[in-house]
């Protein structure tokens, strides 16, 4: 089989391939770039899996980056457990063409017990006295400690929350060259979401996006040189583009409102109580799955769901169906949000009944996505010396809250969930590969195909693609 890489730049789309990503659109121009027919929901963890699996959510299961665990009666999201992809992955198809085919995953998503050689993905420690302390999960288990004394700690805080860095994605291409210098790996899949964050805190068109380019085009740039002089075939994918949005609706209080929504109180905080509700919402983006426990009131949350401003579609049982969504882990309805519109996972009716973790940076408490982990609220004075002092207390034994992200969801300016049909702010493929790509779309599902081909099939002669027309010029010139 021959050497491929293959780098996720999430959020990369054909409009962002410009005068700020030089190195990336030579690579494009060089060799082929096809736009992707993203799933529903565009969103990581079921375009990933969908990318590794050839399959839709309705054969894999991973319908959202969380779901709601109906035997706990519990709402998890960013589970690590590679067990949740139902169906056989690449890696697996690869070595079943040749036992001597190897693969190395730096932090795709449910990385964890795979069946990949070598796996780098992120997991914290939590210690009884209420700290988070960054750090890894590898396999083999050694690799974890090698990489770090190699390359330091891994920047946990600039990987998600509101000091998010390019430190966090050159972080993952340094880990990826030194596990390639020391196991050569047949396929590496390397994930570097540094756009995704600038572009939920600002927008697509926000002028202050161009450095957010800049920054991700030299460290794909300096991979694609390394890997180049490796003699390895060159992928780059995004999992989907990201919108303007200018409202957040707040499915939860409306079903709240309607007496649908269970809540429990602990120190004068309100916890959504899942398995004691009749319906709620399991916010993801641009989606939401709605769980309806009490099916005699299904037509009733339909119907307040479809007459909600910003809601433009709700998907049943024919239409889960027709989207390849119709999985037990999806929810009895599927709210899809207007292009502008995004949906927060906010359940409370007065902030000062929030619960605490609301304003933290905590993924796996929260009952839905939150983008607005990644702003400082702006109400604080000297945030930052509010941080340092907190985690001051931290060091020296002291339990201490982080309690510095706002509640005000409005500050959102870009989203992604819906399927857009704009090749311009879809997804891309681009490989320096011209004679295995020759469409200028492709369905989300041929991805994983496409990745075999390019480990099994020679190449060609096909001279070197033409330089890309599809745009009359690029952004941020």
């Amino acid at each position: 089989m021959r050497k491929t890489v293959v780098l996720n730049v999430v959020g990369l789309t054909p409009s962002l391939l410009g005068a700020a990503t030089p190195r990336l659109r030579a690579l494009a121009e060089r060799g082929r770039l096809a736009t992707i027919r993203p799933i529903l929901p565009a969103v990581t963890c079921p375009m990933q899996a969908t990318y590794l699996t050839g399959a839709y959510p309705d054969a894999h299961g991973v319908v959202a980056n969380g779901w709601y665990f109906r035997d706990e009666c519990e709402v998890k999201f960013w589970r690590q457990s590679n067990v949740l992809v139902q169906q056989p992955k690449l890696w697996e198809r690869a070595r079943a063409r040749d036992p001597s085919f190897t693969c190395a995953n730096l932090f795709w998503w449910f990385n964890m017990y795979s069946s990949a050689d070598y796996t780098v993905t992120p997991r914290p420690m939590y210690p009884a006295d209420g700290r988070k302390l960054p750090d890894v999960y590898t396999q083999p288990a050694e690799l974890r400690l090698a990489l770090q004394r190699e390359l330091g700690q891994f920047p946990l805080f600039q990987f998600w929350g509101p000091a998010t860095t390019i430190g966090a994605s050159r972080w993952i291409a340094d880990a990826a060259r030194w596990v390639d210098r020391q196991h050569d790996p047949t396929l590496t899949l390397i994930y570097l979401p540094h756009l995704d964050y600038g572009l939920q805190r600002l927008g697509p068109g926000h002028p202050g996006i161009a450095d957010d380019l800049r920054a991700i085009d030299s460290v794909s740039g300096d991979l694609i040189e390394y890997y180049e002089a490796r003699d390895a075939q060159l992928i780059v994918l995004s999992e989907y583009g990201i919108v303007p949005v200018s409202r957040p609706v707040h499915l939860n209080r409306r079903l709240r409102e309607a007496g649908l929504i269970a809540v429990r109180d602990e120190l004068g905080h309100e916890l959504l109580d899942p398995g004691a509700s009749a319906a709620f919402a399991v916010a993801d983006h641009q989606v939401a799955h709605v769980y309806v426990n009490d099916l005699a009131r299904l037509g009733a949350v339909r119907s307040l769901l479809e007459a909600t401003e910003g809601v433009a579609d709700v998907l049943g049982d024919d239409e889960k169906r027709a989207a390849h969504l119709d999985h037990p882990r999806a929810g009895e309805l599927i709210a899809v949000a207007a292009p502008d519109a995004w949906f927060s996972y906010y359940y409370w009716l007065d902030d000062r009944r929030a619960p605490d973790f609301a304003r933290t940076v905590d993924i796996h408490r929260k009952p839905g996505y939150d983008p607005v982990d990644l702003f400082l609220d702006p109400r604080l004075r000297l945030p930052k010396a509010r941080i340092g002092l907190t985690l001051l207390k931290r060091r020296l034994g002291m339990r201490s809250l982080l309690d510095v992200i706002p509640l005000d969801a409005s500050l959102v300016r870009g989203s992604h969930g819906r399927v857009t049909a704009e090749a311009e702010e879809s997804p891309v493929f681009i490989t320096d590969r011209v004679d295995l790509l020759d469409q200028p779309a492709i369905d989300a599902t041929e991805v994983c195909e496409l990745i075999l081909d390019h480990l099994t099939m020679d190449g060609g002669t096909e001279p070197t693609a033409a330089p890309l027309t599809h745009r009359s010029k690029p952004p941020f010139e």
